[in-house]
């Protein structure tokens, strides 16, 4: 089982990531900070509810945390071989999230699903659960 030290403390009680032989399976990874609540993009209301949220502000911080724990766990983005990807808006969000997965995933093209949800565990838009293979 892996921890990274850089990427926002599980919600629950897992790991970030586990190798298995050559395959690094990663825990959901969301776009929270380590070390705090915040989470990037999302403006609250005086009630603690989400009054709005930037969605481009989330995928950057989720392919940041996914990032860290690959790299804590001795491997690499180009490592990655499947990717799932979890909206809470697929409606509002897909074009902006399909945009920067493009980005970020130009020279890596690992096999995707992306699905809506209708809540994640924190207020959150997107979450990734990612598979890698060690070499």
């Amino acid at each position: 089982m892996i921890d990274s030290s850089r990427a926002p403390e599980p919600v629950g009680l897992y790991p970030h990531a586990r190798r298995v032989g050559n395959f690094l399976f990663l825990s959901g990874i969301g776009p929270r900070r380590r070390g705090s609540k915040e989470i990037p993009g999302v403006t609250f209301d005086k009630n603690g509810s989400v009054a709005s949220y930037d969605i481009e502000a989330q995928c950057r911080a989720v392919f940041e945390n996914v990032r860290f724990v690959l790299e804590d766990s001795g491997a690499r983005w180009e490592d990655l071989v499947d990717v799932t990807v979890f909206l809470t808006d697929i409606g509002r969000d897909f074009a902006a999230y399909n945009r920067l997965y493009g980005e970020y995933f130009k020279d890596n093209r690992p096999c995707r699903t992306t699905v809506e949800v209708a809540a994640l565990p924190t207020p959150i838009a997107i979450e990734m659960k990612c598979i890698a293979e060690i070499k």
